[in-house]
């Protein structure tokens, strides 16, 4: 079995907008210590492959429809507390910094933010996962 340091980061990522869903897929499959582990379109979906795959980090929007992701994040750390979430936005208002301080997230990144600085932060919270 491989060791933390040489297994890969593995990664869920989750949006409701399919363009976003392809460029970070497409951004995170080219890096070599990364695992792409799936795919969700809403909050219910990220819960249930959470459950499936049980990924290191999940890079999670906000706003999505059937279960946003400020309540999936809720439930992901209510049973899987040392997976790290990463909260993925284009808010932009007052209200955005209250909802971060009081969600279950582990890091924030605003949709502008670059490519190379999102894979830092994925990187970043995978030193953080304690094994399971």
């Amino acid at each position: 079995m491989l060791s933390r340091e040489q297994s890969k980061i593995r990664v869920l990522i989750v949006d409701d907008h399919e363009l976003t869903r392809l460029s970070l897929s497409l951004a995170l499959r080219s890096q070599l210590d990364m695992e792409l582990v799936g795919l969700a379109t809403n909050g219910q979906e990220a819960i249930d492959l959470v459950g499936q795959h049980h990924p290191d980090v999940v890079v999670l929007d906000l706003q999505m429809p059937v279960m946003d992701g400020l309540s999936a994040s809720t439930h992901i750390k209510s049973t899987y507390p040392s997976t790290q979430i990463l909260a993925y936005s284009s808010l932009d208002d007052p209200q955005t910094e209250v909802m971060i301080q009081t969600a279950k997230v582990d890091a924030f990144c605003k949709k502008d933010t670059s490519t190379l600085d999102l894979i830092r932060v994925v990187r970043q919270l995978s030193q953080r996962v304690k094994p399971s």
